[in-house]
Formats: C-alpha cells, sequence, structure tokens
C-alpha cells in the first residue's frame, strides 16, 4: 500500500503517500507525442514538428499535468479502497516530486461523520394544544370583507375607543419648545389601537370627544430610529375633529362566491380549518425546533466545516435577498453580517448538525416519500389557498428543484412523525 491514513478527529483524515521510486518518463513521453499530433508550428505541417522542439516548449506543462493526473488517481483510488464518504475537496498538503526518482504528498479529507442517536424514548416535551376560537374565524372573515368596508362618520355623541379612526390635527413640542415640521399633521385619520404612533400616544386619545382639544405626554422608543428623539419626552397637542368606524356589509352566499367559496357556511368552515393548519404547523414547528435543540445537546460530534461553510454561504445568500428588498445597500449589509457574523456561523453549524440526526433517524426508521406523499401534499396546500389543485401542481412541477425541495420536506416531516411516537409529547 503506498498510502497510510492518520485520524485528526472523526469526521477527517489525512491521506499520506509515498512513492520511493516513480518515474514518468514513458506517461511524458506519450503525451508530448500526443501534443505533437494536435500542434501546428511555422514551417511545418501539423503533427511533424520535431518532437526535440515539442518537447522545448511543452514539456513542463506536460509533466505538470502527468504529475496532477497521477495524483488524482493515487488519492481517488484510495478514497475508493477506504470507502471514504468525503464532503468537499481534499486540501492537498507537503507536495514532494524529484522527477524521475520520488513524490510524496499528503490530502486532508473530511467526510460524514458516524452518528449514533442516544435512545429517544427516554426525552420528555411539551406541545400545545391546538384550538380555534369564533372571534380568530370572525376576524378573518373582516380581512376578507376589508374591500367593501365603508368608512362612515359616528354622528352620535361618542367617546373615542380602540376599533375607532380619529381624524385629527396634531403638533408636537419637544423638550427645548421647539415644534419641529416633521411632527405635525392636518387632518390626520389613526385607528385608535393600532400601535401606529409609539407608545402610549393612542391610548392617551381614548376617551376622547369630537372637537376636544388634548396635550398628551409621551417618551420616545430607546430603539427609536431618530438619533435626536431616542429616550425623550415630547408633548402632543392634539385636535379632535371626527370620529369614525368601519362598517363592514355581512357575509352571505353571494359576497362568499366572490371570495371564490361556494357558501358563507363553507367559507366559515374552510378558514377555521385553515386556521387551525396553520396554528398546528406554528406549534409544530415549535416542537420540532425543540426537539432538533435537545437532540444537539445530548449528541455531541465533530461536524465538517465543508458543510459548514456551505450552510453558512445558503443563509447569507438569502439573508442578502431579503435585506436588498428592505434596501439595505452593499455597506450596510457588509456591517450586518460583519456584526452577526458569530451568530450566522452558530446557526449554520445547528443546522448542519441537527440536519446529519435528522437523516441519521430517517434511515433508521426506514422513511421513504413517495410520489402520492406529494400529490397529497399538493392537496393540502391547495386547500389552504382555496386553490386548483392543478394549479398549485404546475406550480411545483415547472421547477425541479423545487419539487425536490418539498420530497426534502416532506421526509423531514416524516421523520419527525417517527420521532413524535418514540419520544414523550405531553399537550397543554
Amino acid at each position: 500500500m503506498s498510502y497510510k491514513i492518520e485520524q485528526i478527529d472523526s469526521c477527517t483524515k489525512k491521506l499520506v503517500f509515498n512513492f520511493e521510486t516513480l518515474d514518468f518518463s514513458k506517461e511524458i513521453g506519450e503525451a508530448l507525442e500526443k501534443k505533437r499530433a494536435t500542434v501546428s508550428l511555422k514551417g511545418f505541417r501539423k503533427g511533424k514538428a520535431p518532437l526535440s522542439m515539442i518537447e522545448n516548449m511543452y514539456k513542463g506543462q506536460v509533466e505538470l499535468d502527468v504529475v496532477n493526473q497521477f495524483i488524482n488517481n493515487k488519492l481517488f483510488e484510495a478514497i475508493d479502497e477506504e470507502k471514504l464518504r468525503v464532503v468537499g475537496q481534499p486540501a492537498m498538503e507537503d507536495m514532494n516530486y524529484d522527477p524521475g526518482k520520488s513524490m510524496s504528498f499528503n490530502a486532508v479529507v473530511e467526510i460524514f461523520p458516524e452518528i449514533e442517536v442516544k435512545a429517544l424514548d427516554s426525552l420528555t416535551f411539551d406541545k400545545e394544544k391546538v384550538e380555534v376560537t369564533e372571534e380568530e374565524v370572525e376576524s378573518t372573515i373582516k380581512q376578507y370583507l376589508e374591500s367593501k368596508a365603508e368608512m362612515k362618520e359616528i354622528t352620535d355623541e361618542v367617546t373615542l375607543d380602540k376599533g375607532h379612526f380619529a381624524v385629527m390635527n396634531f403638533e408636537g413640542e419637544k423638550e427645548d419648545g421647539e415644534k419641529p415640521e416633521n411632527m405635525k399633521g392636518n387632518e390626520f385619520l389613526l385607528e385608535i389601537g393600532s400601535g401606529q404612533f409609539i407608545p402610549g400616544f393612542e391610548d392617551g386619545m381614548v376617551g376622547m370627544k369630537k372637537g376636544e382639544k388634548k396635550t398628551i405626554e409621551v417618551t420616545f422608543p430607546e430603539e427609536y430610529h431618530a438619533e435626536e428623539l431616542k429616550g425623550k419626552p415630547v408633548k402632543f397637542h392634539v385636535e379632535l375633529l371626527e370620529v369614525k368606524e368601519k362598517n363592514y356589509p355581512e357575509l352571505n352566499d353571494d359576497l362568499a362566491k366572490e371570495f371564490q367559496f361556494d357558501s358563507a357556511e363553507d367559507m366559515k368552515t374552510k378558514l377555521k380549518d385553515n386556521l387551525f393548519q396553520q396554528k398546528d404547523r406554528g406549534v409544530k414547528d415549535k416542537l420540532n425546533q425543540d426537539i432538533l435543540q435537545k437532540l444537539c445537546e445530548e449528541n455531541k460530534f465533530d461536524i465538517p466545516k465543508a458543510m459548514v461553510e456551505s450552510q453558512k454561504q445558503s443563509l447569507k445568500e438569502d439573508l442578502e435577498r431579503n435585506l436588498k428588498q428592505q434596501g439595505f445597500n452593499d455597506s450596510m449589509m457588509e456591517e450586518y453580517f460583519s456584526k452577526w457574523a458569530s451568530d450566522m456561523d452558530e446557526k449554520a453549524a445547528f443546522q448542519v448538525q441537527s440536519g446529519l440526526i435528522l437523516d441519521k433517524l430517517a434511515n433508521q426508521f426506514n422513511v421513504e416519500v413517495k410520489e402520492e406523499d406529494f400529490e397529497a401534499k399538493l392537496a393540502e396546500v391547495a386547500a389552504g389557498a382555496n386553490l386548483d389543485v392543478e394549479q398549485v401542481r404546475q406550480f411545483y412541477g415547472q421547477d425541479p428543484k423545487v419539487k425536490s425541495n418539498m420530497m426534502y420536506s416532506l421526509r423531514e416531516e416524516k421523520t419527525f412523525e417517527k420521532i413524535y411516537e418514540t419520544v414523550t409529547v405531553n399537550e397543554k
């Protein structure tokens, strides 16, 4: 055997190659002959130039190609012989080549770690009970009816309360008496309870009547975007001009059909089911995260650096897209990534570790994802979005990567279902 293996850690090995007698004269000669057959030199027909000229011009490059090919062949022969599941590209070290005599080199490779997940049946987790209230259903219906609602002034004498809309004039006054233009508003419409203004302002308006004037004292939050106002007290002089409310139409079968439901009852039933599914997904996501966190704590092992770097790059690319949509420029993103670099390292390492554990458990539980699982998921997505299944199928079918991602997610879902059967889950 022309190599030996040194263990660096559980997922990193060094392959040490040493060839004490090595002569590439034959291989170099054959390669130069092939080169001559393809080269056209001035004064000679193609393939007819003297071999000595070809050697003078190309021997260095040809010899390098021969050496590199030899190294690659020997390295991958060893990887295959040792049945190593290599992650990323091997790192070459300590290359020594004495032409016509000997060669030695090292290759450091990272491999998938061998994982043995500790007994799951000893673990206990809490899961929130999923319930949907009638108020939540009515609130969702209200969102659908928003486009049909009419804003009207309340002509009866009424005190302003949450849910009302205030038409007002206001003027802000700083500690030093200054009244900046950007702290003034005329006939401004504000929904009380919406949280649109700084904390305390809307609460201070509750109880006012049409035509009333009032001074509301508030303090700007420490995290406020304007540096000169952070944590500073301000007086707002407010005049309430009108009190308005939104009048929503009563849901009936005709309105429900406009929203692509069969009837008002069908709309209520489906919206309640959708709300349940959304809540259930949120509860399961929380439970799954708790499970992964515990599994990672209980099952420590070395993680291939190449996998962590690849995952970190994916996280960075996703985050870059989101930040650009929020208006971040290149310098702002550079500052952001510099500030949160350690968090990204930690997140990437956690995702790789938890992913390896899930993959191990999926194999352990013999989890398989079939085409019927995919079709069932399409039906579920279609029902949740109130779409035809064929529309959803066209979306997921137009890009093989999109379908592949869904199949991967389905494998994770089915793996978690198996985990639920093994661990103890208390519903609270």
